[in-house]
């Protein structure tokens, strides 16, 4: 057998137990590396800035670990709690709420009657208690799993900052990538996740923040309600109004006509109209041009299709992971297109 039939096998071997080895840590490895490619521009301006690789790793794995996960850690930690605490005795006042109010309901949401009380006729109160306890023990366990991996991805997050130009440098060289060919892929996709990192992060905080507001304002905790909301807003179509229906049978149900009206108007002429189409697009924009530095062309519909199906193949990482997998099969494909135009000059 030839010398480097052997050397194949025995590398096909060690990757082989390398993937056992690594499998329950790939997931966090594959989101701490491309937030990092994501940010890439970010940390660069950090290290010009500080003069030390270190030290900008740790204010971006910092930051990072500030905007990103700790408001997902209060929202899951502190919605475990609420459910854990439910009483059966409110969930009765609630629906007995709810039940007075349909059967009163204002002529102009007569329509909604047939779906109310049907929704209603459904629920018993006993069931539902049991299923919010078991909902609790459910999420409560999501949570612990959940806060292992975000340490994990802030940990790879850093080491992929810290040693990442070493890291990339060592791939190109093993698998022999032209440096054009390596500066076009990961430009390419450095563009895209960029554009679809910071389009997260402003839609969730912006919108987020401008229904907290709203809730606080009306007695609610605008803190959790606006990290629910945020994150509820990147879900194509329905996002928000998930959010702001609730509150406004709720507040129907009270006989609190003018805060349902108030919530509904609020969300959909201040959020989904003048922060969400007119003003978000300006905001992000900004930040491609003044921090990412360069104004990536992007069809919008194809990120829009690309996180749909992430979420539905990977869960909640899937709107980080749609995209990236998107993006880096169109770059391949673009090379392969500069490839022939140069074979065929």
């Amino acid at each position: 057998m030839k010398p480097q039939y052997i050397i194949i096998t025995l590398l096909g071997f060690s990757l082989y137990w390398m993937f056992l080895l690594y499998q329950p840590f790939l997931l966090s490895i594959m989101i701490a590396a491309l937030l990092a490619v994501s940010t890439a521009s970010v940390q660069r301006r950090l290290e010009q800035q500080t003069g030390s690789v270190l030290l900008a790793s740790l204010i971006s794995t910092i930051t990072l670990a500030i905007l990103f996960f700790a408001p997902l850690g209060y929202f899951l930690t502190t919605f475990t709690l609420y459910l854990g605490n439910t009483d059966i005795t409110a969930l009765e006042q609630i629906y007995f709420e709810i039940s007075d109010w349909a059967g009163h309901m204002p002529s102009y949401l007569a329509f909604l009657q047939p779906f109310i009380d049907d929704a209603l006729s459904e629920i018993e109160i006993n069931k539902l208690a049991k299923h919010t306890l078991g909902m609790a023990g459910t999420i409560g366990s999501y949570s612990a799993g959940f806060l292992k991996n975000a340490l994990l991805i802030i940990i790879f997050y850093f080491f992929s900052h810290f040693y990442g130009k070493t890291i990339f440098a060592y791939f190109r060289r093993v698998i022999q990538l032209p440096q054009q060919d390596a500066t076009l892929l990961s430009f390419e996709l450095s563009s895209v996740m960029s554009v679809v990192f910071y389009s997260i992060l402003t839609t969730a905080v912006f919108e987020g923040a401008l229904f907290g507001v709203a809730v606080g304002f009306m007695g609610y905790n605008g803190l959790l309600f606006g990290i629910m909301y945020g994150f509820a807003s990147l879900m194509p179509v329905v996002g928000g109004a998930l959010m702001w229906v609730p509150f406004m049978v709720y507040e129907l149900s009270h006989g609190n006509t003018g805060s349902a009206l108030f919530i509904v108007l609020y969300s959909i002429i201040v959020i989904s109209i003048i922060a969400d189409t007119l003003i978000k697009p300006v905001i992000i924009k900004e930040i491609n041009l003044r921090i990412v530095k360069t104004d990536a062309k992007m069809n919008e519909l194809l990120i829009f299709f690309s996180i749909i199906a992430g979420l539905g193949a990977f869960g909640f990482w899937g709107m980080i992971l749609g995209p990236a997998i998107t993006a880096f099969f169109l770059s391949l494909l673009k090379l392969i297109e500069l490839r022939q135009k140069v074979e065929s000059a």
